[in-house]
């Protein structure tokens, strides 16, 4: 019993002292303050960055994605034919007018139209879905956290997908956007319009013809898509085996730097655009400096102006503005995005 108590009151000991420093002080973790103390201090370095998030998809048969508007204007689109294959062409979907001119948008080879997103001749912008289309075969999904948005952008450089216990890694070629999409409509077809200046009896010749179309094209009707969040959808190069509902990661490769000027995220306030730091002067005093950002891999942040790089950097990073007030009610911030 007494070398139980002996080795009890020894690691006890051992403890207490593991909580303080050399200088009889606790050992702090920067990490754990709030913003606006100063726990520690960096120097901007530069270094290579890319912008790399890690996702959890599933195989999915046939998945929906949105097109774009290529830019702002206004939509006219088609009576896409019902398809009876799979289309082996691009299908123009619509045209976006604009000054006078138009740009076409075409749904690709190996999809099929699945709905518009938005009313004929809405005014659209640029990046705004307006087609819902289908790929017909295998396809990786994987859904984007409201969070991340402004780091997986539409320009994305590469993913790379890994079944799991199955193929890869692989390049996956992206299709459509990210940007989550309302429920798809499929335009009802034109009612039968008679030729007045046709007799009676080829107007009913002619309505019977339409009726008999009509009739054969309905087995071949689109199912409208429904609304998605926001994700990837990618395929897989020709040759690679999928199972439908298997689980995959994918690796989305977004933007990369070479010599970027960087600093530690927790030194930063704000991850997409503009940001602030603390910067410690020579005699100890603090000032906040706006910062221009750039991409981020989650431990870096590239700060593209508002720094030379010689600065001492407080960390954590300093405290975002107070809310403004309205009414006396407090209006809550906006979302602080990682870009």
């Amino acid at each position: 019993m007494r070398s139980r108590l002996a080795i009890g009151g020894l690691a006890a000991l051992a403890l207490a002292l593991g909580g303080c420093s050399g200088d009889g002080e606790e050992t702090r973790n920067p990490g754990l303050d709030e913003r606006g103390t100063i726990s520690t201090t960096v120097t901007p370095t530069r270094q290579d960055l890319t912008d790399r998030m890690s996702l959890a998809g599933k195989v999915v048969i046939n998945p929906v994605f949105g097109l774009v508007a290529p830019t702002d204007g206004e939509v006219h689109f088609y009576d896409i034919p019902w398809p009876r294959s799979t289309p082996t062409e691009p299908v123009w979907a619509a045209n976006v007018w604009l000054n006078g001119n138009k740009t076409r948008v075409d749904i690709p080879a190996g999809a099929t139209f699945a709905g518009r997103l938005v009313p004929d001749y809405s005014t659209v912008t640029q990046g705004m879905p307006i087609v819902s289309a289908r790929w017909m075969g295998y396809g990786v999904v994987a859904d984007i956290q409201p969070a991340d948005a402004y780091r997986v952008s539409d320009n994305l450089t590469t993913v790379r997908v890994q079944i799991a216990n199955g193929p890869g890694p692989f390049d996956c070629s992206v299709l459509g956007t990210i940007a989550a999409l309302p429920a798809g409509t499929i335009p009802e077809p034109q009612p039968f319009i008679p030729d007045p200046n046709d007799p009676p009896e080829v107007q009913e010749q002619k309505r019977a013809q339409y009726e008999r179309a009509a009739a054969d094209a309905a087995p071949y009707r689109p199912v409208p898509s429904e609304a998605t969040g926001m994700r990837v959808v990618c395929i897989p190069p020709d040759g690679v085996r999928l199972i439908n509902g298997a689980d995959a990661t994918v690796e989305v490769i977004t933007a990369s730097a070479t010599n970027a000027l960087v600093l530690p995220v927790a030194a930063v306030a704000g991850r997409q655009g503009t940001g602030k730091v603390t910067v410690v002067l020579p005699d100890g005093s603090t000032e906040i400096r706006d910062v221009v950002l750039g991409l981020t891999d989650g431990e870096f942040i590239e700060i593209k102006e508002g720094l030379t790089g010689d600065e001492t950097i407080a960390v954590p990073g300093p405290n975002l503005p107070d809310a403004p007030q309205q009414g006396g009610k407090e209006v809550p911030p906006g979302p602080v995005i990682v870009r």
